[in-house]
């Protein structure tokens, strides 16, 4: 009798099994970052001479940078639609994961003559607020060295032509620079190992 009931036992609980509710877990840090890498590399170390490498960067400057991308208080192409598709929970797990990978400086070449002016300037200018170089990610004010220059030159344009704000200690040393020590700005810190 234990024989002839035990396909009926079986198809009863398979029943029970499907008819039961899933619980599907949320996405992993992993797994929301690696939506980036089409753009901002693997693992966040870009290549693409206009997009930034964003490995290494401080949760923080993660976490608000897509907050103004999603508000649109923050300039973008394609960053603004992107971010709002995103929960402030799942922000946060990106901003953890892209802070504990190593920042992988881009492999550029740079003119010498405009890197020793651009360093004296960053001395001059920048250094209180970038610290090291500007390749220290707990100033939260984004890693500037071993960017691609290119991102480097856009992003400039970007605050120089009002279409981003600038920090007024940032506006008033900038407004003091000529188009030349801007780019000799940009290659110092394009030039950072």
């Amino acid at each position: 009798m234990l024989i002839r009931n035990t396909p009926a036992a079986l198809i009863g609980a398979s029943l029970l099994l499907i008819a039961a509710p899933v619980s599907a877990a949320g996405p992993t840090a992993t797994m929301l970052s690696d939506t980036c890498a089409g753009c901002h590399g693997t693992d966040g170390a870009s290549v693409g001479p206009a997009t930034p490498i964003i490995a290494g960067m401080s949760a923080a400057y993660f976490t608000d940078t897509m907050n103004a991308f999603k508000d649109g208080s923050r300039l973008s192409t394609v960053m603004g639609r992107i971010a709002k598709g995103y929960t402030d929970e799942e922000i946060t797990l990106m901003a953890g994961w892209f802070a504990e990978r190593p920042f992988a400086r881009a492999n550029q070449k740079t003119d010498a003559a405009k890197v020793s002016m651009g360093e004296k300037l960053h001395s001059k200018n920048c250094s209180k607020c970038h610290d090291e170089n500007g390749s220290l990610p707990d100033d939260d004010s984004g890693i500037l060295a071993g960017q691609q220059l290119p991102y480097l030159m856009f992003t400039m344009e970007d605050f120089t032509s009002g279409a981003r704000e600038m920090p007024k200690k940032m506006k008033k040393k900038v407004d003091a620079l000529d188009e030349a020590q801007i780019h000799a700005l940009m290659q110092f810190y394009a030039s950072q190992k």
